[in-house]
């Protein structure tokens, strides 16, 4: 896994206007992974993780890690994991012990995409409950193009992982396997300080970055 800086907000790959909704008896309570953990329950797996501080990611070959920087404040804001056909962003948020903020986030998201003039359509995923999105943008050429995401949400002890896959995951189901697995292998570092919920968890360029 290759790691970089970007300070330029996410570069979002462009991707079919429909999603394939077929899926949607794959992620009964019963089969969803175990994963993402928090950082008290890391397995013993031997994956290689990159510390960014709240978040630990797992090494992927042939994907590109680029950290999303404020340019202005330096702070890392988001993490992206990159490849030829899409990308999936991870962001870490506080939350409350035992408490369900994917469920109060999930309408907040919805009704944003559609006052932007999209659509945000909630199914159930390999994580549960999921937004299948789509929103209409301008191309860098200055034609008029739909743009596809999923996002997905993980209440953990104290935290809430929230995952957006863009470009081929995000209107593949097949695809979007391997993706998956990656953010399954992700480890939430919530730390004890007290913090709203909501409030974004820390990232921080590695040590080796």
């Amino acid at each position: 896994m290759k790691f970089r800086r970007k300070s330029a907000d996410p570069v979002e790959p462009d991707a079919p206007s429909s999603a394939d909704a077929s899926a949607e008896d794959d992620a009964s309570p019963a089969a969803r992974p175990a994963g993402p953990f928090d950082i008290a329950d890391v397995p013993a797996d031997d994956v290689p993780r990159l510390d960014i501080g709240s978040l630990l990611i797992p090494g992927a070959e042939g994907f590109e890690l680029r950290l999303q920087i404020d340019e202005q404040t330096e702070e890392v804001r988001s993490a992206l994991l990159a490849k030829e056909d899409g990308a999936v962003e991870l962001r870490a948020f506080a939350a409350t012990r035992n408490g369900d903020l994917w469920s109060e986030v999930r309408p907040k998201i919805a009704a944003d995409f559609a006052q932007r003039g999209g659509t945000a359509t909630e199914r159930e995923g390999r994580f549960g409950p999921e937004l299948v999105c789509q929103l209409t943008v301008k191309t860098e050429d200055g034609r008029t193009g739909t743009q596809a995401s999923r996002i997905i949400g993980v209440n953990g002890e104290r935290w809430m992982l929230r995952v957006t896959l863009l470009g081929r995951p995000a209107v593949d189901d097949a695809a979007a396997g391997d993706w998956e697995s990656i953010v399954e292998q992700v480890v939430v570092r919530r730390g004890d300080q007290p913090m709203p919920p909501g409030t974004e968890l820390p990232l921080q360029v590695p040590s080796n970055g």
